[in-house]
């Protein structure tokens, strides 16, 4: 006699027979419009380190993403086939200059997907639990998995290769103590307290994001076709550069160290690996990862000094961030994301032409 299976299994197989026709949310169509992007320009980038990189262990990890990319690619592109959704352009074989050479080290290349799949880490739990029908459930479910797998995979060869970039240790507690000063959280007696686990975790794993992004702006800066855009990278860098060093100003007043920066890690190449839409949407991406990185930060931290700094280092982000969008936009390059019915446009349509189905 077959087994009618663990009351889970009876529970997620009534889930899909009720779901067989529920349409996706608002929530699900943003988040496979933004992933199905995001690993179509992933997918071009680890391309072209393949076609450079020369350590046979760094090389076997790339080939890994990249699989994992286009695993994402194909189960979203069969998502939008069944629901009869048009498949985002995204980026492709048009967006890779297949003769280019090098434009950053091997280790770098470790460095990149490791930051990156420590934001998609914070992205597809985001992702997950906005997300009900339960094929897309399983599928962000199933990206949190690859994405872990890839994190871990990039913490061991960094640190195999001799490069950390955790947070520095700190002495373990001696007893359990309960803070019994409002000048703990104060904008300006706090400063004179050491920084906890929490504060020094955030401020560490701001600079990491901001060392990745300013190595990307200077190479970006190097290779891009206009005087605007190599303008454009060149001051991502140098705001990059002013973050890394008012965050690692916070890290050393307390004794410890703040991570180095990669720039050795960029060739002096100033031929274009990539095309112009794919740079500046890729630097609008990190614009955004180093936004929520900020934002969380300062749900964690509990000093009001670190606060105001994070506020003003959010607003340079944006600001810089906007500017990107614009250059975008004037050029074509901005896909628009699905949006909701404009619904003031459809109140003011003429009565002599109603919509198709009104007609006779």
């Amino acid at each position: 006699m077959e087994s009618e299976g663990s009351p889970h299994d009876k529970t997620k197989k009534h889930m899909e027979e009720h779901q067989h026709h529920k349409k996706l949310a608002a929530s699900e169509l943003g988040d496979l419009f933004e992933n199905y992007l995001g690993d179509s320009l992933f997918k071009c980038v680890f391309e072209h380190h393949l076609q450079v990189v020369e350590d046979e262990e760094i090389k076997d990890y790339i080939e890994f993403a990249l699989d994992i990319s286009k695993k994402h690619l194909n189960i979203i592109k069969d998502i939008y086939t069944k629901e009869n959704i048009p498949i985002p352009v995204g980026f492709g074989e048009q967006d890779i200059r297949k003769e280019a050479p090098r434009l950053f080290s091997d280790m770098f290349m470790v460095f990149y997907i490791t930051e990156m799949t420590r934001a998609g880490l914070l992205t597809y739990g985001g992702a997950l639990s906005s997300s009900s029908r339960q094929d897309i459930i399983d599928y962000f479910d199933m990206c949190i998995q690859d994405t872990s797998k890839t994190y871990r995979r990039g913490i061991e060869l960094l640190l195999a290769k001799g490069m950390d970039i955790l947070p520095p240790n700190i002495p373990y507690p001696s007893k359990v103590d309960f803070v019994d000063r409002k000048s703990f959280t104060s904008a300006i007696n706090a400063k004179n307290r050491p920084l906890s686990a929490q504060e020094i975790k955030h401020l560490q794993v701001n600079i990491n994001s901001n060392t990745l992004g300013k190595s990307f702006m200077l190479g970006f800066s190097q290779v891009a076709s206009s005087d605007k855009l190599r303008k454009y990278f060149y001051e991502g860098a140098q705001l990059a550069d002013k973050q890394i060093k008012q965050l690692g100003s916070v890290l050393i007043q307390d004794n410890l160290p703040s991570p180095k920066l990669m720039d050795a890690h960029v060739t002096d190449s100033t031929t274009p690996p990539f095309s112009d839409k794919l740079m500046l949407y890729h630097t609008t991406l990190s614009n955004g990862i180093g936004i929520q990185y900020y934002g969380l930060a300062v749900s964690k931290i509990l000093r009001h000094d670190i606060h105001a700094k994070l506020a003003t280092l959010t607003a340079g982000i944006a600001k810089y961030s906007n500017q990107g969008v614009n250059i975008t936009i004037n050029n074509g390059w901005l896909e628009e994301p699905p949006t909701a019915a404009d619904r003031k446009k459809l109140s003011k349509m003429s009565p002599g032409n109603p919509p198709n189905n009104f007609r006779n």
